[in-house]
Parts: C-alpha cells; sequence; structure tokens
C-alpha cells in the first residue's frame, strides 16, 4: 500500500548509487536531484515540481540510483514499490504517455553525448546529408551489405534527390563488393538473469496471433533496418533474432546496445516525430513486426501490460547506454578497453569455482575484436593492436568468436589505475608564485618596456652551450599524438 513519508529539510531520500526499489512522488515542499553529467562530471542541479514522479527508472531497471534526491523544504513524499505503481498508473496513458517521452529525451540526449566523444558534428546535418555519411562509414568499415542496404533507404526516402544517381551507383557497387563478404554470424550473448526477465512472454504472446502475420518483415545478417537521419514512421517488435543499436560517425560504428527477442526499438522517432536518432541493423536473420505509427496508439498505449515491459525496456536501455558512453569517457585505450570487458562481466553470471580457478577470476565472453571496436569507437587494427598487449601479458586469451580474460580482476586494476591517475593530477598542487617574484618580474617587465623603446642594436647570436650555432624561430617539436586516444 502507498504510504506518505515526512521529511525534514535538508534531509537525503537517497544517494546516487544506492539501490532501492522505491519509486517517488512529491506531494507537497520541494526536492533536488543532483547527478554528474557524463562527460564533464559537472554537477546537475533539478528542483522537482509538486506531482512529479522520481526514482523511477532505477526502480523499474532494478539498478543502482542515477542521482540523489535532497530535500530542500520540509516535504511530504509519497512511497510506491513498482507493483503498486504498475496497478495504480499501469492503465494511466496520460502519466505513462508523459514517462515515456521523458525517457526518449533522455536517450537522445545519450545519442548526442556518444557524437560528442566521437569528435563529430554529424547531429547538425540534413536527412540527405546526414544519410550519405552513414553509407560512408560502413563503406569505410568494409561493411558492404550495410551500406548497400543505407542505399536502399536513401533513395526510398528522396527518390528525386539530386544525389539518386551517385548513391545508385555506390549501391551497385556495394552489393558486389559484399559478395564476397563473409556473413557475420553472432554468438549467443550471454546474459544475467535480470536482462532475460525483460523479455515479456506476455508481450509475445499478444503479438503471436495470426492476425499478426502480415506484418512479418525478415532482415539478413548485417541490413541495415532503420538508419539514423531518416524520418521515423515505422517502429519494431524482436520475434526473433538480435539487433544492433549503433551511431556511425567520423568513419567508425559506435556500439550503444544489443536488442533481443520481444523488445521494441523505433519506437523513440515516433513519440519525438523526429528523424531516427540511431541506427539498428540485424546481427545474423532477425525477424521483425514493423508496425506503423497510427498503430502505436492501439498496440502499445492501449495495453498495459505492453506499456508497462516498454518502460521497463527504456530504463534498461538507458541505463546500458550510459555504461557505453562512460566506456568513451576513458582516454586511455588500454583502460577504455578493460572496461568493456568489466561491463560484460557486470551483466554476465560469474563461472563456477574450479581446482584451476578457485576464484572465480577467469571469465570468457562471446567478443570478436570487431565488437571491442565498435563498444571502444576505435577502428578495428586498433582494437587488435591494444587486445594483443593483453595477450603479451598473458592477461587475454583470443579466439575467432571469444575472448577469455585469465583474471577480471587484472581489468578492474587497470581502470582503477586511470581513475586514480586522474584523480592525483586533479590534485596536484599548481604551482605558487611568491610576491617577491612577482615584484622581481614585474620590475623585469618594466626594464623590458624601456629597452624595447632605446634604439636597437644588431647583437651577435650566441652559440648553444654545445657549440652548435643558435637559430632563429626553430621550429617546435611535434608532440606525438594518437587520433584513436582523443
Amino acid at each position: 500500500m502507498p504510504k506518505v513519508v515526512p521529511y525534514k529539510r535538508g534531509s537525503i531520500i537517497f544517494f546516487e548509487g544506492d539501490k532501492d526499489d522505491r519509486i517517488f512522488i512529491l506531494q507537497t515542499g520541494s526536492v533536488s536531484l543532483t547527478t554528474k553529467d557524463l562527460i564533464t562530471s559537472a554537477e546537475q542541479v533539478e528542483q522537482l515540481q509538486v506531482g512529479e514522479f522520481f526514482g523511477v527508472k532505477s526502480a523499474i531497471a532494478h539498478k543502482p540510483r542515477m542521482e540523489t534526491a535532497t530535500v530542500l523544504a520540509d516535504s511530504n513524499v509519497v512511497q510506491l514499490t513498482v507493483q503498486e505503481f504498475d496497478k495504480i498508473f499501469g492503465k494511466n496513458i496520460n502519466v505513462v504517455g508523459k514517462m515515456l517521452h521523458v525517457f526518449s529525451k533522455n536517450l537522445r540526449d545519450l545519442h548526442k553525448q556518444a557524437l560528442t566523444l566521437l569528435k563529430t558534428e554529424e547531429a547538425t546535418l540534413d536527412p540527405e546529408e546526414g544519410l550519405l555519411k552513414v553509407i560512408e562509414s560502413f563503406a569505410s568499415i568494409e561493411e558492404y551489405h550495410s551500406a548497400s542496404s543505407v542505399c536502399s533507404i536513401f533513395l526510398k526516402r528522396f527518390p528525386n534527390s539530386s544525389k539518386s544517381a551517385e548513391v545508385t551507383a555506390l549501391e551497385e557497387k556495394y552489393k558486389k563488393s559484399a559478395e564476397n563478404e563473409v556473413p557475420y554470424t553472432p554468438p549467443s550473448l550471454t546474459e544475467s538473469d535480470e536482462k532475460k526477465q525483460i523479455v515479456s512472454e506476455a508481450t509475445l504472446k499478444h503479438f503471436s496471433l495470426p492476425v499478426f502475420d502480415r506484418f512479418t518483415k525478415t532482415f539478413e545478417s548485417g541490413e541495415v533496418i532503420i538508419s539514423e537521419y531518416e524520418p521515423g514512421d515505422n517502429f519494431y517488435l524482436i520475434k526473433s533474432g538480435d539487433v544492433q543499436i549503433v551511431k556511425c560517425a567520423n568513419g567508425k560504428k559506435k556500439n550503444l546496445d544489443i536488442l533481443h527477442q520481444g523488445e521494441f526499438f523505433g519506437e523513440m522517432a515516433i513519440l519525438d516525430d523526429s528523424p531516427r536518432s540511431a541506427t539498428c541493423l540485424a546481427r545474423g536473420q532477425v525477424q521483425c513486426l514493423e508496425f506503423n505509427k497510427e498503430n502505436f496508439q492501439a498496440l502499445v498505449l492501449g495495453n498495459s501490460i505492453i506499456v508497462m515491459n516498454l518502460l521497463r525496456l527504456f530504463c534498461k536501455r538507458i541505463y546500458d547506454q550510459q555504461r557505453g558512453i562512460h566506456i568513451l569517457t576513458i582516454s586511455d585505450i588500454q583502460a577504455r578497453l578493460a572496461d568493456i570487458f568489466l561491463m560484460y562481466a557486470e551483466s554476465s553470471p560469474a563461472n563456477e569455482a574450479s581446482d584451476n580457478d578457485p576464484y572465480n577470476s577467469k571469465r570468457k565472453f562471446n567478443l570478436t575484436v570487431s565488437d571491442i571496436a565498435q563498444w571502444a569507437g576505435i577502428s578495428a587494427d586498433t582494437a587488435r593492436d591494444e587486445l594483443n598487449k593483453f595477450v603479451s601479458k598473458s592477461k587475454l586469451e583470443i579466439y575467432d568468436n571469444y575472448m577469455v580474460v585469465i583474471n577480471i580482476n587484472d581489468m578492474k586494476r587497470t581502470v582503477d589505475q586511470y581513475f586514480s591517475n586522474l584523480e592525483n593530477a586533479a590534485l596536484k598542487p599548481k604551482p605558487i608564485v611568491r610576491q617577491g617574484l612577482q615584484n622581481q618580474q614585474q620590475t623585469s617587465n618594466a626594464n623590458a618596456e624601456k629597452s624595447e623603446n632605446a634604439p636597437k642594436e644588431e647583437v651577435p647570436k650566441e652559440d648553444n652551450k654545445d657549440g652548435s650555432p643558435a637559430q632563429e624561430n626553430a621550429p617546435k617539436k611535434e608532440a606525438s599524438s594518437d587520433t584513436e586516444n582523443s
């Protein structure tokens, strides 16, 4: 039964990182939510209005709190369990619809942050230019089947474009190149029971009726189902197979999430009435139900079971994509790759203890070099070189369709050391210029000004201490830079 709990000014309802499955509604008073920006770590504060929900995403996704809730003035707060929320508000299209819009905006903001970290301004492109960039990105990483399918989308969307002839030629070219492309057949991903609970048998059963057969579409491995920048007029439910959500930028493909049977995608553009913000492609053969936006109100918002499942999917997707963006914020490539293994370890059950591995430290992940590159936002060649450094230290074994981390704690130490170095650098005191030195500097500056006004005399240059002649305007030595690290 929901209950009203009074809080005094200055109280903390929950801290960031707390695990708690309660949902809250501000009844009276004032409460603020404080969190940190994923990229800058700057503190962000949002003040809630009376009647607003908070703590919803973490409660529904069964994840740690994403923010700290502070009471600014004496307040009364309604507390509900997820089950109580479902029972009371699950059929309230008004409430749930608003939440879906808010969560959709959260995901779009995350997609923009991913673009920022990938150092691209493609978000400002118009749909035609954007689709051309997506085609270019897939072609540059030699995923020609994906490139040709985006060409098809372009020609379907913009048949009268001035670029139509050029894109038609590209489509034919990439189709021929795709004939020699080895189809990517991904291994089954090991998942925690938590994520499996998101897949609703009731949802799949509802859409398995014969009346929905005519909505079924089949996509081959690598085929792009929807592309970022195109208009959003359809949404999909996965009947079988896996769908990969990516951002294409700067000739790279950044992985955002992997969706599975029973999950929806493409609904964000329906909710926001805006262009697609991400690209979805088939991993292996995929069967989907394709619906238009007119069906969304009746099929989704009109069914409390389905709408609650969609809420859960949104919450889980927000957490997953935040975790993926956290990886991109790590500038050191070795630490970034180590964090990818930690991310998979967080969502995969540990192995059973054995005589050879009494501490359950060895982990097997169904990952390829290409997968790692896409999570890290780097090229496959760079990923391979960096992974081989782990191999040379006997920390990793790489096979065709999977990798074995010898000791997952080694990966954690690599990431922990990276953040420890960042903290130490931030705490390092800045050089102090003492007052006496400042006065000397001021005197020196004054003398320099006087000498500038005096008649100038040609002064011979002195040789360097090593005997070499002095150079005027000697070129500065360039610091070597790794573009993949930037």
